[in-house]
């Protein structure tokens, strides 16, 4: 009775052994050789460098310092650190020998032209919704315009056994939704434009969703705010803490142009976001991404010049005699406040900060990034630089600053543990964007 017992679960194992197997097989896809590709429709492959910055790939390809799109930039995750792929045209290091078919495959199911899985650092499981069309224009860009650069992609610093890219396989099968956007008929055309830019190229969730141990996005969870290469990704739903609900009008303001009014600048990871990349969309398509994305935080279509928190942080940016002796105020009156005062109206270009996303939000992160190392040119509006202030005020002194906004410009409760962020956060590198 035993053997026979043990006999079947041999049998068990020996199956769900050879149908993993089978699951994993992924054939190699013969290279091609880039001198004899056709050439690409001019119209098509300006196509595929708009949408090749929507969806970051010079950011997450191009290492500090190194050439654009040739790999080696590190990706730092729970797991260890992974280094991205050379992604130029190159022969011998890069995808020059990838056609059309392998590239799509990369980007629909995670699978090189070799056969192997790609880590889902690669974020395959938002691009595996974009069609055959978009994906061939990326690919169109890539081996016509990118400059082929030789470079060796460094091994990456994971342990044993989640460094074996065949477990990868069990992971898509457990997380990864495969397969193109579908429309939601209960939609408009303009909302269903905006998801499937917006959870295919643009990969919203790959930073504002929260994930699981290991490593794959909540699904029950989407857009509910995340923790993302030392910022925070702030919530894009009805939970998101903005006294201010984001409309429709506010998201396409900060999509192209880095600043919305009644918000705040893209500064950190989103300065990158939105002006190498989700900016040079097609304006229709800046509209629908605003559109979803408003419908997904709950937006009201009431006029926000006349809400009551914007009243209110407007009465606030006054001189109160209750904070004269507070040293918060005294800091923020001599240093921030000619840049952030506003009086009847809030003006585009000096954010109020009582309203600010950043002052608002339940983790003080993005505040104390701001104070240290300020809005470069390249971020938040073009042209419009705040100074930080790393090196001119201590750990005490931007603390009393964030401890005054919170308490008397956004009446929330306030920080726990402020004075620890701001030194945690001093002590690491200034921001690199």
């Amino acid at each position: 009775m035993l053997k026979r017992i043990l006999l079947g679960i041999l049998s068990v194992a020996v199956i769900a052994a050879v149908a993993f197997a089978v699951y994993t097989y992924k054939p190699t896809i013969d290279p091609v050789n880039p001198d004899q590709l056709s050439e690409f429709d001019p119209a098509v492959v300006e196509k595929g460098r708009i949408l090749a910055g929507a969806g970051y790939c010079a950011t997450c390809h191009t290492a500090a310092d190194g050439a654009p799109y040739a790999g080696n930039y590190a990706m730092e995750t729970g797991f260890g650190t992974i280094y991205s792929t050379n992604l130029t045209p190159d022969v011998e290091t890069g995808i020059g020998t990838y056609s059309q078919a392998a590239f799509r495959r990369a980007m629909h199911e995670g699978v090189d032209r070799e056969g192997h899985h790609l880590f889902p650092a690669f974020p395959y499981d938002h691009f595996t919704k974009m069609s055959d069309e978009d994906v061939d224009a990326i690919y169109a860009y890539i081996m016509s315009e990118v400059a082929p650069v030789s470079s060796e992609q460094k091994e990456n610093e994971l342990p044993f056994p989640l460094n074996l890219r065949v477990l990868q396989s069990g992971w898509k099968l457990l997380f990864a939704d495969l397969g193109r956007y579908e429309a939601d008929d209960a939609h408009s055309k303009e909302w269903n434009r905006g998801a499937y830019l917006a959870e295919g190229v643009a990969h919203c969730g790959a930073c504002h969703t929260p994930r699981n141990a290991l490593g794959a996005e909540k699904s029950d969870a989407q857009y509910a705010g995340a923790a993302i290469d030392g910022w925070i990704a702030p919530a894009l739903t009805s939970t998101n803490p903005s006294l201010v609900p984001w409309s429709a009008a506010e998201f396409k303001s900060y999509l192209e142009s880095g600043a919305a009014i009644y918000h705040g600048v893209a500064a950190g990871p989103m300065g990158e976001v939105v002006h190498a990349g989700v900016r040079e969309l097609p304006e229709d398509d800046i509209s629908a991404m605003s559109i979803y994305l408003a419908d997904k935080v709950g937006a009201a279509e009431d006029d926000p010049a006349q809400s009551e928190a914007v009243l209110a942080s407007l009465r606030n940016n006054r001189p109160d005699a209750a904070y004269r002796h507070d040293l918060g105020e005294r800091l923020y009156a001599t240093a921030c406040a000619s840049c952030h005062y506003n009086a009847e109206q809030i003006a585009q270009g000096r954010p109020d900060l009582g309203i600010n996303s950043a002052t608002n939000l339940e983790d003080p992160t993005n505040l104390i990034h701001v104070m240290l190392d300020g809005v470069s040119a390249p971020e938040g509006i073009p042209g419009v630089v705040m100074p930080g202030f790393r090196h001119a005020l201590n750990d005490d002194e931007l603390t009393a600053i964030a401890a005054y906004l919170r308490d008397k410009r956004a009446g929330k409760p306030a920080w726990p543990d402020l004075s620890k962020a701001v030194s945690d956060i001093r002590s690491q590198r200034a921001s690199v964007h």
